[in-house]
């Protein structure tokens, strides 16, 4: 976990380190409706590789926001579903998207003017 100034762990920069990475969040809001397969969470984020998906389900896992169900089949199937950790996140995941979707243009104006 990242440390403060102090030494102590910092709590937000643990946070921050995984919410700005490019699929964990997309992961769980693919994930909010209900238990998906790894196929179902593939095809409905669609430009993420397998390796990716996988990486980012096992991080997601580890940290204990989502968990991974192995059924004994033939084929196996897995099945992921959020914790109630992850379920606690969504809803201040949903007002960080409502506050990037709603200024989104100002950050791109922004950037424009900075360049």
């Amino acid at each position: 976990m990242p440390a403060d100034a102090s030494g102590q762990p910092c709590a937000i920069r643990d946070v921050l380190d995984w919410i700005g990475d490019q699929w964990s969040l997309l992961v769980l809001a693919t994930l909010a409706p209900g238990v998906k397969r790894f196929s179902q969470l593939e095809r409905e984020i669609g430009d993420v590789s397998k390796q990716m998906l996988s990486k980012t389900l096992r991080r997601l896992e580890q940290d204990g926001f989502v968990a991974r169900e192995v059924h004994a089949e033939v084929p196996p199937r897995v099945e992921y579903r959020l914790t109630p950790l992850g379920m606690s996140f969504l809803e201040p995941m949903r007002g960080l998207i409502r506050w990037a979707e709603a200024n989104q243009a100002a950050i791109a104006a922004a950037r424009r003017v900075a360049t």
